[in-house]
């Protein structure tokens, strides 16, 4: 390759060059570095024009729905529990400073001293007054608001634990991202407390918020440790540490490259592209560490740093280019996800990889040509103290049994395959973002607590709407014509002309647009009947007009008794499911107000049995403290509603659950007047991207796949070859999420990303060993003997590779957040597996098919 020779003379001849070059670029970039921002915010892990996106937002704005932080305070050690005087003024202190927050939604804040008691004041009269005006003096006083707590069915549960030893506030927020600094400020006001209460904060928002804080932690942690860890490794085996800076530095040079460039382009750092860092710095090493190897064994050949380099590059250039073309490729599959900051990670590594190629390749050259000395160099790879080593004895063990055994390995290998797939049956898709936490944290433990006490820290919220149809308002034009002809006779045939003619065009329009909305029909027929009824003076088309009126009211979707009978079956299905603690709508606030309208008596409440009886509730509700409260559950037209639901847990799967079942229960249960349903909230949003995110990645595995497998058969030009290569790698991914479905480890968000990563990865052992087995083969023409030369050098080459890789992430098991734990434990043992199924399947392969792969005559 003409290009290969190109880039060594260049490296060679003018390192000054190479080397400002690379520091200019590299510096030109880090300059953005100061500008990161941060986003842990899981509607992002969806593109802005995903429908679950955007009708989250729709019914936030619909309903006046925020994001929630959830402070729960427990006490157990006092028979009355949270419901004693210092509590109860600790709570109110805590909810008065709250509400002077910019950012927090005062007047939607759930708490004592921001609720009404819904109480009867005489038949037809409903009494509504502040749950805790102020902090009460006495336990009698104290015991009291508990009870009228309890009493409604808003509160119960959601406010108050069954068993009133917690109580919950519920604080809406502007904007999520300044979850974590409110947590901070509740934690400063609550340290002052002295009653010996128990505090916890919890919340998907505080999760999400708390989870970019640590993200930086893990970050100053990992990152510098696997530096630690690449520098150690490399001590070892290679001694000289003037030597050994060269692949520190371009592992360095690549992070910052890449980090540089995503900030500069503007980008914000989520929690994939956190782990950017972490994951170059190991593989910026790889082709460096077999630089470095081949170098130390060419070195005492000739004793001339220039030739050995030029030997060094002239046998490694073409596998090097192609194992970090396959790793590329591997990393960039996964902009085929639908998942931006996974397609943004996915891009930004490859960039990585592909600079920390060229790096190597030019950089490094440079590097021990203007840098270390030829003295330096004395006994350089003389003493190679890997001989008689314990790698040295297990290869030479190895290069036996495989030869001998190799139908033994092949049985066990398929064997293998057969007990992964059946494990990869057994894998649960499932996510949370508040066990991304470690166990200990204090997010874990609130979250456990609140759960127990309180009906949920999880919300999802189901929203129905009326489906109109072209019937709906042709109906609603017949019901007006024979409103109109019911009083024909009292209002004149110009008249009668004229509203049959105003009811007809109205619907008209409306059809032809595809409104059906049937509200507005009638009130674009009344707006257009009301300026004549001065004009005609008549009693007749004011009765007409106020009648319209009526159709319209009743017209109105959730002030149906009907419609309400059916969400309160609805509601208690959910209730039903185990997953949920409970839900809220409006039916519970129709219900307790028209119990009190009616005397107070239990079995009156109720869901009235008239149109009117709805709307007496609706509107006796309106004049309490906290009327905005109704535009939570149910749209000031009452043509959409809202089922506040209360999860017990954020696992994906029992959102899942719980969508399923309703949707199953809705299908069999036709509602009275057809409704649409759909899903919003942050919970079920997760449950979307991480199916997406499953999707995406098989679908990115596919594709990179398949890319690999066609650059191994143009590599090595043949398709067995090709094939032979891609099999080690493919027995390590199945093998390791086989294992992940045995175990019962959940298959979340870095476990679904590994997949991609994997096979770029493992495959570059491969590459190396295929690429010297080649090569030996044509000079030895014998298997064994190739075989043999194969676990000398060129096997300590890939194991010490394979060793520095995998170790090298072993640092992320240090971090304070579990995803960035799981991702460590798992590409490490990924690596590891592979390297040794490389070094174990490939043999055993080869063996039976070296006539058709070595296709010489004198082939043994």
């Amino acid at each position: 390759m003409k290009i290969k020779k190109y880039i060594t003379d260049i490296s060679i001849k003018y390192p000054k060059f190479i080397i400002s070059i690379f520091i200019l670029v590299t510096l030109s970039l880090a300059f953005f570095i100061p500008r990161i921002e941060v986003d842990t915010d899981p509607e992002n892990m969806l593109s802005e024009e995903a429908f679950v996106r955007k009708f989250h937002n729709y019914a936030k704005n619909e309903f006046l729905l925020n994001d929630i932080i959830v402070v729960g305070v427990v006490n157990e050690n006092r028979d009355e529990g949270v419901f004693n005087p210092k509590t109860l003024q600790d709570i109110d202190t805590l909810t008065q400073n709250i509400k002077t927050w910019d950012g927090v939604i005062k007047e939607d804040i759930i708490s004592p001293s921001t609720q009404d008691n819904i109480s009867q004041g005489g038949v037809g009269e409903v009494i509504f007054e502040w749950l805790m005006k102020e902090p009460p003096k006495t336990i009698e006083d104290s015991l009291k608001i508990k009870d009228n707590i309890m009493s409604n069915p808003v509160l119960k549960g959601t406010m108050v634990s069954e068993d009133g030893k917690a109580l919950a506030l519920y604080i809406p927020i502007k904007s999520k991202d300044m979850s974590y600094e409110y947590s901070v400020m509740i934690k400063n006001i609550i340290s002052k407390f002295s009653n010996g209460d128990s505090y916890y904060i919890s919340g998907l928002p505080v999760a999400e918020d708390t989870f970019g804080v640590q993200m930086f932690k893990q970050m100053e942690i990992s990152a510098p440790l696997a530096m630690v860890i690449i520098f150690i490794l490399l001590k070892v085996f290679f001694k000289k540490n003037s030597l050994i800076l060269s692949p520190m530095i371009i592992s360095i040079m690549s992070v910052l490259m890449t980090m540089g460039l995503l900030i500069g382009m503007g980008y914000k750092v989520h929690i994939m592209s956190s782990m950017i860092p972490i994951f170059l710095m190991p593989i910026a090493v790889v082709d460096s560490v077999h630089i470095l190897s081949v170098f130390h064994d060419l070195y005492p050949e000739s004793l001339n740093k220039e030739k050995a380099l030029r030997d060094t590059m002239d046998e490694l250039f073409v596998p090097m280019l192609y194992t970090s073309l396959t790793t590329c490729v591997g990393f960039a599959s996964l902009a085929l996800t639908p998942i931006p900051p996974v397609r943004i990670f996915g891009l930004f590594v490859s960039f990585g990889i592909a600079m920390a190629w060229i790096l190597t390749v030019t950089f490094i050259p440079s590097y021990i040509i203007l840098f270390i000395k030829e003295e330096s160099l004395t006994n350089f790879g003389k003493n190679d103290d890997s001989k008689g080593s314990l790698i040295e004895k297990l290869l030479q063990k190895n290069s036996e049994f495989t030869f001998t055994h190799y139908k033994k390995i092949i049985t066990a290998t398929c064997i293998l395959v057969l007990i992964s797939v059946y494990g990869i049956s057994k894998i649960i898709i499932n996510d949370n973002p508040v066990i991304w936490f470690e166990k200990s944290h204090e997010i874990r433990k609130a979250d456990k607590v609140l759960n127990e006490h309180f009906a949920g820290t999880y919300m999802a919220y189901l929203v129905l709407e009326r489906d109109y149809e072209n019937e709906d308002i042709k109906n609603a034009l017949k019901k007006t014509q024979l409103l109109f002809d019911e009083y024909r006779g009292e209002l004149g045939k110009e008249t009668y002309d004229y509203l049959n003619q105003t009811a007809d065009s109205t619907y008209k329009i409306m059809a032809e647009s595809e409104n059906y909305y049937v509200q507005e029909y009638y009130s674009k027929v009344k707006d257009q009947i009301e300026p004549t009824i001065d004009e005609n003076d008549s009693f007749a088309l004011e009765d007409v007009y106020d009648i319209l009126g009526e159709y319209q009211s009743e017209s109105q979707t959730f002030k149906n008794p009907k419609m309400l009978e059916y969400i309160d079956q609805l509601s208690q299905e959910l209730d039903s499911n185990p997953n949920v603690g409970k839900s809220n709508s409006i039916i519970q606030i129709v219900k307790k107000v028209y119990q009190e309208l009616l005397g107070g008596q239990e079995e009156n409440f109720r869901i009235p049995g008239t149109n009117a009886g709805v709307a007496q509730s609706l509107l006796s509700f309106q004049n309490s403290h906290t009327p905005q409260m109704l535009w939570h559950f149910v749209t000031p037209d009452y043509e959409k509603g809202n089922i506040w639901v209360q999860l017990k847990n954020g696992d994906n799967k029992s959102m899942q659950e719980v969508s399923e079942s309703i949707e199953a229960w809705m299908k069999n249960n036709n509602s009275p007047i057809k409704i649409k349903h759909n899903w919003a909230g942050l919970t079920y949003v997760n449950v979307i991207w991480q199916n997406e995110m499953v999707r995406g990645m098989l679908n990115s595995l596919m594709g990179s796949f398949i890319v690999v497998f066609l650059m191994m058969a143009f590599l090595f030009k043949s398709p067995l070859w090709g094939i032979l290569s891609m099999i080690p790698l493919s027995v390590t991914v199945l093998f390791s999420y086989g294992m992940i479905g045995l175990v019962g480890k959940s298959y979340d968000m870095p476990v679904a990303v590994l997949s991609s990563l994997t096979l770029g990865l493992s495959v570059d052992f491969a590459i190396h060993f295929i690429e010297r087995a080649r090569e030996i083969y044509s000079e030895e023409k014998n298997w064994k003997t190739t075989l043999d030369k194969m676990h000398e050098k060129p096997a300590r080459a890939v194991v010490k590779n394979s060793i520095i890789i995998s170790i090298a992430f072993l640092p992320l098991l240090l971090a304070p957040l579990v995803p960035y734990k799981t991702v460590g434990i798992l590409i490490s043992a990924i690596l590891m597996v592979s390297s040794i199924a490389t070094f174990i399947i490939l043999p055993a392969l080869i063996k039976p098919l070296k006539e058709r792969l070595f296709p010489e005559k004198n082939n043994r």
